[in-house]
Order: structure tokens, then sequence, then C-alpha cells
């Protein structure tokens, strides 16, 4: 993995970064220092389409949570940007198999005062990009977009081996 600036929070139930949850992904975000965030995670049955195959839906998911915590770089320790995606555009270009990890990327490419736009890549372990992605996300406070707790949702840093284990009750 390519040197880490930061590594992102997880949280209890979020489907792509969620601990506890046991249909999600698990990822985890790591800061890049080109500005980009690098996700990692692996896809397990439960978010097959096809046989094999991740569900595109999925996919779309992953890649909207990573670029979407991008802006999270920008502000630097204690100042917290949240989005809410507006839009979404995303180009399939290879299939997207199960059982092995992958890794998404996201870059913020325009930042304003109400939004943000970001790009973004789902790539194969080979390097290969299956995935490109861009969205809209309008910048919101948090007390805006939910009702959230940060002791309630867990919202902390998780090791990575608890992932690596398969502990999911930190």
């Amino acid at each position: 993995m390519p040197d880490t600036v930061h590594k992102q929070p997880n949280s209890r139930m979020c489907f792509v970064c969620g601990m506890k949850n046991p249909v999600g992904l698990k990822a985890f975000f790591y800061e890049q220092p080109d500005g980009s965030v690098l996700a990692r995670f692996t896809g397990q049955e439960q978010h097959q389409g096809y046989p094999g195959r991740m569900h595109g839906g999925v996919i779309s998911g992953i890649m909207d949570e990573t670029i979407g915590r991008a802006i999270m770089i920008r502000l630097g320790p204690g100042q917290e940007v949240w989005g809410v995606t507006a839009e979404l555009n995303v180009r399939f270009r290879r299939p997207v198999p199960l059982g092995v990890e992958l890794t998404a990327v996201g870059r913020i490419t325009r930042d304003t005062r109400l939004l943000f736009e970001g790009e973004g890549e789902l790539l194969l372990p080979d390097g290969t990009v299956a995935v490109e992605a861009r969205g809209r996300y309008l910048k919101l406070p948090l007390d805006m977009i939910a009702d959230f707790d940060a002791v309630r949702e867990e919202w902390r840093v998780v090791p990575d081996d608890c992932a690596d284990q398969g502990i999911t009750d930190t």
C-alpha cells in the first residue's frame, strides 16, 4: 500500500464501513499523500449480483463513499465536512470478482462553498481499472443529515487486524 497519511474512522452499522453490519463491506479508508483516499475491502457472497461477481449497486456504494470521504483530507484534523450525494455516475468497465481484496480510490476535483465534486476508480488486484465514477456532493453539517452520536455509532479508527482476523466486535 502507498504511504498513508491518516487512517479514517469506521462506524458500527454503515453498509460500507460498518464493522458490526453483518452484510456490510467493512471497508477501511486511508488518506494518501497526494490528497486521495484509498479504500480496501473484499466482496463476499452477500455482495453478489451474478454468481462470483459483485453487484453493481454495492460497487456504486463503495465508490460513493470513497469519493465522498476525500473531502475530509482538505480540511485537516478537527474540521469536519459531510457530503450528501447529489449525483453519482458510474461506468462499469470490467466484472468485479468476489473473494479478492479490491482497492477503490477517490479524489476531489472541485470544491466550492456549497458543494464538492470528485472522481475515483475501483481497481482489481492486478491494478486494472474495473469501474470509474464521478460524483457531486452537497456540503451539510452532520446534524442536518442525521441524528449522529459518534459514541453510539462507534465512529473511530479500527485497527486493520480486526478485519484481517474477522473481529467485528471491537
